[in-house]
């Protein structure tokens, strides 16, 4: 007989979604251009030009989102904020439309009995502060503050839950060094200094919440994939502390009083990205950067192996999984649950934080309704039950997990793979507007029914 897993007294079971990936409604009711609208007009930047223009309708569906969320039993619902709504030009006069939708969806998600988890920042930048420099320059993190300012006054009465930013390395990487996010520039010399404005703003948003909403937990969303070298050559492993650095270590360490840790320094200094040392950073932007948070939020969804085509890279050793959707999710990531475990130990008995969240977990498997109306989509069952036991050998080995966020709610516009990937437990008809309880949300809600499986 198998095992029973049971998590802690109060352990929170949610879902997450984002603004601009489900909203729709882009341009209405006063919303101003975000620098998505913006970057998915323009033709070849992401695939078959898909946009979010509709999305999945959330902005005037959201009352059937929450029953579904109902029927699934969830406990708290994370999902994030769009700025331009609030602020079409980025600051200044405050769009009310857009702060009443938020604050008929809160007071929704309470009488439903569903915990509201809000993200300040899911990548949706007015467009008016990208046009001034967007995070290249320091009056968009001050712009920030004021925006939080205005969100948590509003809303700070009835949520209890805050995260600043999602995800602040795909934000700074993909947008300003990669080009294949909004606002689509590449130039690693300005995606290090928005990586500082961003961290800047988180800092000065938090004691901002906690005036406005006296009671609540504050913290951050961070990305983490399980670094592994694919061999023990110098090479490998050079190259796997060197991406670890980058996307992890560069955005925590700084948020736990640690600095910029000087290995990625030398590197960045090294391919160009600081062609004038930290000359962005001003006294006590680090202090300011480190203020206390309540917890940390961690997105995971795969290990990353990493191998050089360095000379020394021999002999390798290739422990991958085989190619199939077991181990495979169709984002091409893989499906390596003992990860989880790592990255929470890793994180907590590291940093030490207060207490942690999975606020990202998932997988995409596109199975499509099958003639009775069902979705069998027992891979996306196999990937959370693994990644729950994986959680929970967490718990065990002492790390402060609070709760579990997957992702996603819905099927829903995939950044540069528009709609051709599905993360949801909700299947979503993107002509109708249909949605369907997948297999996982069904099985997802036994879990939080019994919380544990």
């Amino acid at each position: 007989m198998a095992n029973k897993i049971l998590f802690p007294e109060n352990f929170l079971w949610g879902a997450a979604t984002a603004s601009y990936q489900i909203e729709g409604s882009w341009n209405k009711h006063g919303k101003g251009e975000s620098i998505w609208d913006r970057f998915v007009h323009t033709p070849g930047n992401i695939l078959n030009n898909d946009t979010g223009d509709v999305a999945n309708d959330h902005y005037r569906l959201w009352k059937k989102d929450i029953g579904l969320m109902k029927r699934i039993g969830l406990q708290a619902y994370r999902f994030s904020v769009s700025w331009p709504r609030i602020l079409p030009a980025g600051r200044g006069k405050v769009n009310q439309k857009g702060l009443d939708f938020y604050s008929r969806l809160v007071n929704g998600l309470l009488e439903a009995g569903i915990t509201p988890f809000i993200t300040l920042y899911h990548w949706d930048l007015p467009q008016a502060l990208e046009d001034e420099g967007g995070w290249t320059v320091r009056s968009t993190a001050e712009a920030f503050a004021d925006y939080a300012n205005v969100v948590s006054r509003a809303l700070g009465d009835r949520v209890r839950s805050w995260i600043t930013h999602n995800e602040p390395a795909v934000a700074a990487w993909l947008g300003y060094e990669m080009g294949v996010h909004a606002p689509g520039h590449r130039d690693l010399s300005k995606a290090t200094r928005v990586a500082h404005h961003l961290l800047l703003s988180h800092g000065q948003a938090v004691p901002v919440i906690r005036r406005n909403s006296p009671n609540a937990e504050v913290g951050i969303t961070l990305n983490i994939g399980w670094n592994v070298p694919a061999s023990n050559s110098a090479a490998d492993m050079k190259l796997t502390r060197e991406n670890d650095g980058k996307w992890f270590r560069w955005f925590a360490d700084p948020l736990y009083g640690r600095g910029y840790p000087s290995d990625i320094t030398k590197y960045f200094t090294e391919l160009g990205g600081l062609p004038n040392g930290f000359d962005f950073v001003q006294a006590g932007d680090m202090d300011v950067v480190a203020a206390p948070t309540d917890f940390i939020g961690l997105n995971y969804y795969s290990r990353n192996l990493h191998r050089s085509n360095a000379p020394d890279n021999d002999p390798q050793i290739d422990f991958q999984h085989p190619k199939t959707p077991e181990y495979w999710t169709e984002m091409g990531w893989e499906n390596y649950p003992e990860g989880l475990t790592g990255v929470l130990a890793r994180v907590y008995f590291h940093y030490g934080p207060r207490k942690l969240y999975i606020t990202e977990n998932g997988a995409s498997y596109s199975t499509p309704p099958d003639e009775n109306g069902n979705v069998p989509d027992e891979l996306r069952i196999n990937y959370l039950r693994t990644h729950f036991a994986a959680m929970h050998r967490a718990i065990q080995a002492g790390v402060p997990l609070a709760g579990y966020f997957v992702w996603s709610l819905l099927d829903n516009f995939e950044w540069s793979f528009g709609y051709s990937q599905r993360f949801g437990i909700v299947w979503v008809d993107y002509e109708t507007q249909k949605r369907i309880l997948k297999d996982s949300a069904k099985w997802y809600k036994g879990v939080i029914k019994k919380n544990g499986f």
